[in-house]
């Protein structure tokens, strides 16, 4: 075994799977046991008492985090036009109408953001087995299906740092919050930032606490279970 296996192990045993660590433990852990030779993305995963199959029990939203998420945001925006040359000018990666959604349609998914011009829908819905899936598809309810005017302030918005959230098909949501490089306090506020956003969009058919479980972990690194009633209480 080498040293470097002997010192991944080691770091990985300081975290208890059994326990659970207010955040600023959790963060102070994650950040520790990180140890891969790039900076690896730190993720908050959450498990809900929600039913998704229930329409009064979706849960979704958009948050721009206080400290972004630190990775690189690629953004395709469907537009035609005048919002095409504001697209542009903004800084999108990918900019078009029919040739945007031929070319999509085609395998081309290099972007982690779709945002489309709203008289555009009509064409980018027939993208939906492709985008649907991978969670890219536009959608009023995440300011991603807007007026061409509306564009350049989302695209700016995306590459600062926002981000969506939604309910998965396990109850279940997993959002970026930064990176292990990021300091320990900016990865809090990101982390609060986000539950506190949660809790706003707390669906109306939700009943009792909207959190069953939580907890935090690097790209590479093992879960840390976090202590909800310390999420709570600083919400």
């Amino acid at each position: 075994m080498t040293k470097t296996s002997k010192r991944t192990k080691e770091l990985s045993e300081l975290i208890d799977p059994d326990n659970d660590y207010p955040v600023d433990e959790a963060v102070d852990l994650v950040k520790r046991t990180s140890t891969a030779k790039f900076d690896e993305t730190v993720e908050l995963h959450i498990k809900t008492a929600l039913d998704g199959q229930n329409q009064d029990q979706q849960l979704r939203g958009t948050i721009s985090l206080p400290h972004g998420t630190g990775r690189e945001v690629k953004v395709a925006v469907f537009a035609e036009g005048e919002a095409a040359t504001l697209a542009r000018e903004a800084g999108a990666d990918h900019v078009g109408g029919d040739e945007l959604v031929a070319s999509v349609r085609d395998g081309m998914l290099d972007f982690n953001v779709a945002i489309a011009q709203r008289e555009l829908m009509g064409k980018v819905g027939s993208l939906g087995r492709v985008l649907g899936p991978r969670g890219l598809m536009p959608n009023p309810r995440t300011n991603t299906v807007l007026s061409g005017e509306d564009i350049p302030k989302a695209i700016e918005e995306v590459k600062a740092g926002r981000i969506d959230f939604r309910l998965d098909r396990n109850n279940g949501i997993h959002a970026v919050i930064g990176k292990a490089s990021f300091e320990g306090t900016a990865l809090e506020e990101n982390l609060r930032a986000l539950i506190s956003e949660m809790e706003r969009n707390r669906p109306s058919g939700a009943k009792g606490e909207l959190i069953r479980g939580a907890s935090i972990s690097s790209t590479m690194g093992r879960g840390v279970r976090l202590d909800l009633q310390d999420l709570k209480d600083a919400v």
